[in-house]
């Protein structure tokens, strides 16, 4: 990372209740939250906005709000934050097939109508080279009222300011949830001008990782990364390091 994290004993006393849940939910204090709470008060006030964002009661039901932060995850290169998303994703009922083919959705059968509208808005609200356009808002009105658009716009500027602190500061994944796809699949001039190459790197060792090991020098071929999610059972991680509730996933014309 960037920026060190400080020991425990140095943050502030009354973001220690934080702490003490993400250890107890996932047996560890996740690096993004720790990056958050060297300004305790910037902490608190993300921690609040996400609570109100990622509520029960939001419009946007649960998996389709982890649809859209690993797609705005992968597009800023955050490694961190599609790591716990995606993790969060599986918990919410998607396939490793569906969060595989998240990259290159267009081509892909496995997303709804509803989902591709959500997608395709909020790819055009993440990308500095895309203009949110009126076609949008057409598409997005058949599945949601107002209300829910500015929710949906929300959670996607949301993410959009977790995941590009995340990646700025280079936040690695901390292995919540290992499938091979962490960058942004967009063709190769794109995401290689977009994606950090700390995360384009990480993503790489993931394949060198997956490489039997021989003593006789010989090549093997290498297998493909497995499934797997560690997220604790009793909890669902955040992009932001569950900042607002360690139970709760780590949010026309042109309008730039």
């Amino acid at each position: 990372m960037r920026v060190k994290t400080m020991p425990i004993g140095s943050y502030a006393w009354y973001l220690r209740p934080f702490f003490w849940n993400q250890r107890r939910k996932y047996g560890r204090i996740l690096d993004g939250a720790l990056l958050w709470a060297r300004s305790p008060r910037l902490f608190l006030g993300v921690a609040v906005l996400y609570g109100m964002i990622d509520r029960r009661r939001s419009p946007i039901e649960p998996a389709l709000r982890s649809l859209v932060t690993v797609r705005v995850s992968q597009i800023n290169g955050c490694g961190f934050c599609v790591d716990l998303n995606a993790a969060t994703l599986l918990k919410r009922g998607a396939s490793p097939e569906k969060i595989e083919a998240l990259g290159a959705w267009r081509q892909s059968v496995l997303f709804t109508e509803r989902e591709r509208a959500v997608l395709d808005y909020a790819e055009a609200v993440t990308r500095s080279d895309a203009w949110v356009e009126d076609g949008h808002f057409e598409r997005l009105r058949a599945y949601f009222d107002d209300d829910a658009i500015v929710e949906l716009t929300g959670l996607i500027a949301f993410q959009n300011l977790s995941s590009k602190f995340n990646s700025a500061l280079a936040v690695p994944p901390q292995g919540f949830c290992s499938l091979p796809a962490l960058v942004d699949l967009a063709p190769p001039a794109e995401s290689d001008a977009r994606n950090d190459q700390g995360t384009r790197r990480l993503a790489e060792e993931d394949k060198v990782a997956a490489t039997p090991q021989t003593n006789s020098g010989d090549t093997a071929p290498a297998s493909s990364p497995s499934h797997k999610s560690s997220v604790d059972p009793a909890g669902e991680p955040t992009g932001i390091g569950a900042l607002a509730r360690p139970t709760s996933p780590g949010p026309g014309s042109r309008s730039r």
